[in-house]
């Protein structure tokens, strides 16, 4: 029975390889285009447009064109980009939700987003866009930076930058010196337990949209003023997992300090060159010049593809160790105070663990260790977190995570 089963699955996988191309697949259309913006051609809203005036038109734009919407810093790559195949024979996947079968088609149809890639390896096996995107177009990140800025602690603990992970902030930012966040530990910081008090709702008036509006008006005071809002204690660190971006915003500060250059810079020096990504990221900065470190890197599918891959392979790419072995163990161990979230990354649990980059609005690098597959989606849900919409994602995902074994078998005869 078990063989019949693999039979009829090989069977299923070679029929999805005559619809579904390894290489780039672009759509003008995706789903409700004409209120994403069709028409106008997906336009880029107006620079200085507040959060609260962007219009469902903007958002395609907005997501995929940043760096027209605001001045970034250039993240520089190396030149020569790694390697990463293209598979012309690429995989589908069927899974069932909420009683119906659907494969990507049926996914893509049903959800807006503006790219999908599947690679295994260091091979691509699904690269579709919607919305009249492609493979130049540079996606932007939200709370996937997060994942970026954690990694960037650790390369400076590797590099002696930071000393030790009970340091407090106050170590390295000084201008923090006597306030909550500045007496926080960078190692709760990295937990999200720094015990601040930090709203993180995403609604109009919450303290997320404060620390936004602070750090990106053009005449803002910067990070350490924007953070001293933020001054009250609700809990002692360690003990409390609250999610908030300020924690994120204050370890990209301590980065940036301890290693003496531009978060952004160093990001580049010290993971976006040596992995080998084929086109400059960027950062958002604000107006003192320090890159926010809880948000706004935007960059290509493939390297973000790439930078999953490379945590699929323990830390190694490009024929280098690119992260430590030690700091991506520590980082993807589940936190004292919250077995979904390890330092600055979503951890699944379970028997058969993954990683997970995330930001608001539908963006996603899951990453399996084991099978060394990633998954990556950008989207312009309009909603910030749409548990209907992820749960689906995740449907898809672990009925890839399943099949994947077989696909490679089967692709190998």
């Amino acid at each position: 029975m078990a063989g019949m089963r693999r039979w009829k699955l090989a069977l299923l996988v070679a029929a999805a390889c005559t619809s579904a191309q390894g290489r780039p697949i672009s759509s003008p259309d995706g789903p409700d285009a004409i209120a994403y913006g069709q028409a106008q051609g997906y336009p880029v809203p107006a620079p200085g447009t507040p959060s609260q005036a962007l219009r469902q038109a903007d958002y395609v734009g907005l997501h995929s064109r940043y760096d027209q919407f605001r001045a970034l810093h250039e993240v520089p790559t190396s030149s020569a980009p790694s390697a990463l195949e293209s598979d012309d024979q690429a995989l589908d996947v069927e899974y069932v939700f909420e009683g119906a079968r659907h494969n990507l088609d049926s996914y893509l149809k049903r959800h807006p987003v503006t790219g999908l890639l599947i690679a295994q390896d260091e091979t691509i096996v699904v690269e579709r866009y919607q919305y009249g995107r492609n493979e130049r177009d540079r996606f932007l990140s939200h709370s996937m930076a997060k994942t970026i800025t954690g990694l960037l602690v650790g390369a400076a603990v590797d590099d002696g930058a930071i000393r030790s992970l009970m340091d407090t902030a106050a170590t390295y930012v000084p201008e923090l010196a006597g306030t909550a966040y500045g007496e926080t530990t960078i190692k709760d910081l990295l937990s999200m337990a720094s015990g601040v008090g930090f709203r993180e709702t995403y609604q109009p008036d919450d303290d997320i949209a404060h620390l936004v509006a602070a750090l990106m008006r053009p005449d803002g005071a910067g990070a350490v003023e924007a953070l001293r809002q933020f001054n009250q204690r609700v809990a002692e660190p360690g003990t409390v997992f609250s999610y908030a971006s300020a924690d994120s915003e204050v370890l990209g500060l301590v980065v940036s300090r301890a290693t003496k250059e531009p978060l952004a810079t160093y990001f580049s020096r010290r993971l976006w060159a040596p992995l080998g990504a084929e086109a400059p990221a960027a950062w958002d900065e604000d107006a003192k010049g320090d890159a926010m470190g809880f948000c706004c890197v935007v960059a290509r599918l493939r390297d973000w593809a790439r930078l999953g891959l490379m945590l699929a392979h323990d830390g190694r790419w490009n024929g280098r160790q690119v992260v430590s072995r030690q700091w991506l163990t520590s980082a993807t161990t589940a936190s004292a105070v919250n077995a979904s979230y390890g330092y600055q990354i979503w951890l699944s649990g379970g028997a058969s663990p993954y990683y997970a980059l995330r930001g608001v609005l539908g963006q996603f690098v899951l990453i399996d260790p084991v099978a060394r597959l990633v998954l990556v989606q950008t989207a312009v849900n309009m909603r910030p977190v749409d548990g209907g919409a992820e749960a689906e994602l995740l449907a898809l995902w672990d009925a890839l995570r399943q099949q994947q074994s077989l696909t490679a078998d089967w692709r190998r005869r």
